[in-house]
């Protein structure tokens, strides 16, 4: 099953991607985690993205989609991925749509969490609240103007990979408001399971 997970910050999409790790036995690949363990190995690619982001500069496509070709190449990505937080853009989505094609793969789905944009920020703040009592560090963009600002990039970048797919006729929308267990279960159905 080879899967992507859209919605803005705090929607529940590292919620549901470790429930779908654990249900479908694929892995989640995060482009984040993706470039740091590149970057550890000293993989070509690792290196081109570390002299990137040791120079201040983002990380290009291309480069992000080269560490995701060598990722899905990997024997855990077999049965398929999870991936969450790419694609950003619509030209990422065109180029993991590439990338798929020249691999003879397809995305068996991609699901949209649909969120109410205010309560995140009270979502946020109880999250905040909870990694706090559990002893737990605190993202440093955890806070009501990081969040608002990382909710603004989501809007205007990657908002519209949701009508990409949507035009497509691939995405799937599922209501992110809803409560945990209703949100799986929805996935669930959503997938056929």
């Amino acid at each position: 099953m080879r899967l992507v997970l859209l919605g803005p910050p705090g929607a529940g999409k590292g919620t549901q991607s470790a429930r779908l790790v654990e249900k479908l036995g694929v892995p989640q690949l995060s482009t984040g985690d993706m470039l740091r363990a590149a970057v550890a190995a000293g993989t070509p690619i690792g290196l081109k993205a570390k002299a990137l982001m040791d120079s201040g500069q983002l990380v290009p496509d291309e480069v992000v989609i080269g560490i995701i070709d060598q990722r899905i190449d990997k024997a855990d990505c077999a049965n398929g991925f999870i991936l969450d937080g790419f694609p950003r853009t619509v030209a990422q989505a065109e180029a993991l749509r590439g990338l798929l094609d020249r691999k003879g793969l397809e995305l068996d789905a991609v699901i949209e969490l649909v969120v109410d944009e205010n309560a995140l920020v009270d979502r946020m703040r109880r999250r905040v609240a909870e990694t706090l009592a559990a002893g737990k560090p605190v993202r440093a963009d955890d806070n009501p103007e990081s969040f608002k600002t990382r909710l603004d990039t989501y809007r205007a970048q990657t908002a519209p990979v949701s009508a990409h797919y949507a035009g497509r006729g691939e995405l799937k929308r599922i209501d992110g408001m809803a409560p945990i267990d209703d949100v799986t279960a929805a996935i669930d159905r959503s997938l056929g399971a």
